[in-house]
C-alpha cells in the first residue's frame, strides 16, 4: 500500500467517524425538538394527539379558572381560533388574561391543550412572532403597541440631547435639561 493510498484511507475513516457522531447528534436531538403552532393551526386539525408542541397566543379574557391542587384551566386565542388549555403548577408572575403566553405540552382527546410549563410574556413588547404575523394579517397588530392601548412615546431627532456620558436624553420624557 503506498503513502497516499494509506492517506486515502485514513482521510476516509475519519469522514465515516465525523458522520456516524453527527447522524447520533441528530437522532438524540430528534426527541427534543418541539415546534410551534397557533390556535388557528390547533383548530384546523393540523396537530394529531399526543404531539408535543409549543401553543401561543394571548390569554382569552374571562376564561381563567383556578381549581383545587394548583389546576388552572384557560383558553388561548389569536382572535381568530381557541384553545382551551389544562395547566397543573404554579403560573409565572407576569401570567394574566388578555396578555401573551406560550404554552408547551400535548394535545388531547377533545382538543384540550395539556400544557406542563406555561410561559408569560416577558416585558410590554413580546409576542410570539407567528401570533404577531397572525394579528398583523388581520390588521389587529399596531406597530410599537401590541395589542395594548399604551402610548409609545415618539421621539424625534430634534428632541434627543447629549449628556455629559455620552448617553441621550428625551426633553419629552424629562423635560428641559439645565445647563450648568
Amino acid at each position: 500500500m503506498t503513502r497516499k493510498s494509506r492517506r486515502l484511507v485514513l482521510i476516509a475513516a475519519c469522514g465515516a467517524v465525523l458522520a456516524l457522531a453527527l447522524g447520533l447528534i441528530l437522532s438524540a436531538m430528534s426527541g427534543s425538538i418541539v415546534f410551534f403552532r397557533s390556535p388557528t393551526e390547533v383548530a384546523a386539525q393540523t396537530v394529531a394527539q399526543g404531539t408535543r408542541f409549543r401553543l401561543g397566543g394571548l390569554v382569552k379574557d374571562g376564561s381563567l379558572q383556578r381549581g383545587p391542587d394548583q389546576t388552572v384551566d384557560f383558553s388561548v386565542t389569536d382572535t381568530n381560533a381557541t384553545v382551551q388549555v389544562q395547566y397543573r403548577g404554579l403560573l409565572p408572575d407576569l401570567f394574566r388574561e388578555g396578555q401573551g403566553v406560550v404554552a408547551e405540552g400535548t394535545l388531547g382527546p377533545g382538543g384540550v391543550f395539556r400544557a406542563d410549563t406555561v410561559l408569560a410574556k416577558h416585558d410590554e413588547s413580546y409576542m410570539p412572532r407567528e401570533v404577531a404575523d397572525a394579528l398583523k394579517a388581520q390588521g389587529r397588530w399596531q406597530e410599537g403597541k401590541g395589542m395594548t392601548d399604551a402610548k409609545v412615546p415618539d421621539s424625534k431627532p430634534s428632541d434627543i440631547k447629549a449628556s455629559e456620558n455620552g448617553t441621550s436624553v428625551t426633553d419629552k420624557t424629562l423635560g428641559q435639561r439645565s445647563e450648568r
